[in-house]
């Protein structure tokens, strides 16, 4: 007979585990919705520059450092080479247009000189014994002619009289045929060597003209070669000040090789280089403007130039109106560049902890002022005075704005 046995009531000593997993699982959840703290940090409420968030003007522009150059810079590099003899003016002189910078030699353009000069000579020599051969046979020429037009003539009367006689039966008919052929050959010959002394007298034109052309352009390159060594003279192109001259006496220099370089000084330009994160807004015609000795100084963009160095591309400005005093080659200037117009917007200051955060998030102290808040936000604009704030801050909260290195991923500080 089975015996029934009675079951056991109460907790069993195997149910501990599952009893003491789900306590902890439920600790672990209200630890979660009710134990759980954002990370906070103490800090000295002194020590903090806390500024107002407030909505104003902004002025969308940048500052940047910019050096006075001259407005133009001409370079020096002589027409011919050759070896430098003499240093007229040295570095840093003012020069006039025309003056003498550097004197050099160049022993085989005197080459040059002394054969073109005797091939001339020659040639020269060539066109005279040229012409007195030419007038001999031109007279020569004209002697025959006159001799052959005699002859014509003589010849024409002769058969002129025999053919009279003739009509009247006094000759016979071979006399009279003989002085017909013989004028009649006469005629013909005076044809043949007319035309021949016309050709004769084109062909010695056309080579004489030839010959006189030559000789002109034998002139002309001994002018060119001797103007040649006039270029041995390098001279100022323009009036300013002699910059540079990177040339010694002996220093043997090549044609078009860069000796030197003329600033002018009749004007200057601003030379800066601008991050090259405003590359797509920096335009020709922008304004600009700086202060100086208490005064304000009107600039513009003349050009800006497209090539990035280092994560920075160059720009060149130019006054409008007036100069400051005493102004020098070298000097610096912090100039404003003005990229847009101005926009009513939420502001606060710049500070340190824009290097920590990039924008992205700021620290909002409370209106009691013991506690102050990480809290998201979006910057846009910035000049070298104040942060575009675009999102999370309004009109009239206070911020941190001061480094945030040491504050790591704390949320809330406590300001004592």
């Amino acid at each position: 007979m089975d015996i029934q046995l009675e079951k056991k009531k109460g907790i069993q000593k195997k149910h501990l585990p599952y009893i003491a997993g789900g306590t902890l699982l439920l600790a672990l959840l209200a630890w979660m919705l009710f134990g759980h703290h954002a990370a906070t940090l103490k800090v000295d409420g002194q020590s903090l520059n806390i500024a107002e968030v407030r909505y104003g003007k902004f002025n969308d522009y940048i500052r940047v450092n910019g050096q006075v150059q001259p407005i133009s810079v001409v370079q020096l590099s002589p027409e011919e080479g050759g070896i430098v003899r003499q240093k007229v003016v040295e570095e840093g002189a003012q020069v006039k247009k025309g003056d003498v910078i550097l004197r050099l030699t160049n022993s085989n353009l005197d080459l040059q000189i002394l054969n073109a000069e005797s091939e001339l000579a020659e040639k020269q020599n060539l066109l005279r014994n040229t012409q007195v051969t030419m007038q001999q046979d031109r007279l020569n020429n004209e002697t025959e002619k006159v001799q052959l037009d005699i002859d014509t003539q003589r010849k024409r009367r002769t058969y002129r009289q025999y053919t009279r006689l003739y009509d009247e039966r006094l000759i016979s008919q071979e006399d009279y045929l003989q002085a017909k052929e013989d004028y009649e050959a006469a005629q013909q010959k005076h044809r043949l060597i007319s035309e021949r002394l016309r050709q004769d007298s084109l062909y010695r034109t056309i080579q004489m003209d030839q010959m006189e052309d030559n000789l002109q352009n034998m002139r002309k390159n001994v002018m060119l070669i001797r103007e040649r060594k006039e270029k041995l003279e390098v001279r100022a192109t323009i009036d300013g000040e002699l910059g540079l001259l990177d040339a010694e006496l002996g220093q043997n220099i090549s044609a078009g090789q860069m000796v030197g370089q003329i600033n002018d000084l009749s004007d200057f330009k601003i030379e800066a280089m601008i991050d090259e994160h405003y590359i797509d807004r920096v335009t020709n015609g922008l304004p600009a403007s700086f202060e100086r000795q208490g005064s304000s100084f009107g600039l513009k963009v003349r050009k800006v130039y497209p090539e990035v160095r280092d994560g920075r591309f160059r720009t060149d400005f130019v006054f409008v109106g007036k100069r400051p005093e005493n102004i020098r080659s070298g000097q610096t200037y912090y100039i404003d560049l003005q990229l847009g117009e101005p926009t009513e917007s939420v502001l606060i200051p710049k500070g340190t902890f824009f290097q920590v955060t990039g924008g992205n998030w700021i620290f909002v102290v409370d209106k009691e002022g013991k506690k102050a808040y990480r809290r998201n936000i979006r910057i846009g604009r910035q000049n070298p005075q104040f942060y575009e704030v675009t999102e999370g801050l309004e009109q009239g909260e206070r911020v941190i704005i001061s480094g945030y290195e040491s504050y790591k991923d704390n949320e809330v500080l406590i300001l004592r």
